[in-house]
């Protein structure tokens, strides 16, 4: 049998024998409008985020996050916020038609209809043209949900004074860590007043803050045990004035005794 001329034996015919180099296509006939995937494409993609990357490691250098104490499930009286990615959702719920009697707006509806639409955004305006002003749609959905974010987040963030938030929401370090004399005369009224909701050594619990570490003078302290402050209600106190002094007195010298 005699060779055919160009035939060639491979060991299966579903193989071809001729081996092909993996270049990408040429693409410059069709300017603007499609690229190589490799390594066209991807060096965009990279050098666009290492860029982002940059400017957030320097931000976050600048200008750290306030940390805030490990998170106490006995302390009632603690306001939590969500993480700053989430602020415009929590603003959302402020306005009247996203929050009482109409909070599946804010909570479902609104943000199923913004975050649907960015993603029916390429499919309502398939244009094959890849410029801003050839896909008024898409680029206009993404500039209304973006600066949307930005606003939200920047209105509700303003409100909130980080460093001051973190600082009262820090645990109590070791040196306010004190023992209480509870021989003492005004722990007794204390005990009788204020234990419910201060706890047993005087470091909050569910309902009330800790009285370890406060920088408040005796008058100031007595004002708030006979007319309140914050969530506490006025009247909370029922002694004396000779016992409030006595209170006042312990309140004052557990503090000395933690700055020492």
């Amino acid at each position: 049998m005699h060779k055919g001329k160009g035939m060639k034996f491979v060991g299966d015919s579903r193989i071809s024998a001729e081996r092909k180099p993996n270049i990408p296509k040429d693409y410059s006939e069709y300017p603007g409008r499609t690229e190589a995937f490799w390594p066209n494409f991807l060096l965009k993609e990279w050098l666009a985020g290492s860029v982002f990357l940059v400017g957030f490691l320097c931000l976050t250098l600048a200008h750290p996050s306030p940390l805030e104490g490990m998170a106490d499930p006995t302390n009632a009286s603690y306001i939590p916020l969500p993480d700053w990615y989430f602020l415009f959702l929590y603003e959302l719920l402020k306005f009247d038609f996203a929050s009482g009697p109409y909070i599946l707006f804010g909570i479902i509806i609104i943000p199923g209809l913004a975050f649907g639409g960015l993603l029916l955004a390429p499919f309502l305006d398939n244009g094959p043209g890849r410029r801003p002003h050839k896909r008024p749609v898409a680029v206009g959905m993404m500039l209304l949900g973006l600066l949307a974010c930005i606003w939200l987040t920047y209105k509700s963030a303003a409100h909130v004074d980080w460093e001051k938030r973190a600082e009262a929401n820090q645990p109590i370090p070791p040196s306010q860590q004190v023992e209480i004399d509870k021989e003492d005369p005004g722990y007794a009224i204390f005990k009788s007043n204020c234990m419910s909701c201060h706890g047993e050594d005087l470091q909050g619990g569910s309902a009330a803050p800790s009285l370890i570490g406060i920088d408040h003078s005796p008058e100031e302290i007595a004002k708030i045990a006979q007319k309140g402050t914050g969530q506490m209600p006025p009247g909370m106190f029922k002694g004396s004035d000779k016992e409030l002094e006595k209170l006042v007195q312990f309140i004052v010298s557990v503090n000395k005794q933690a700055k020492e």
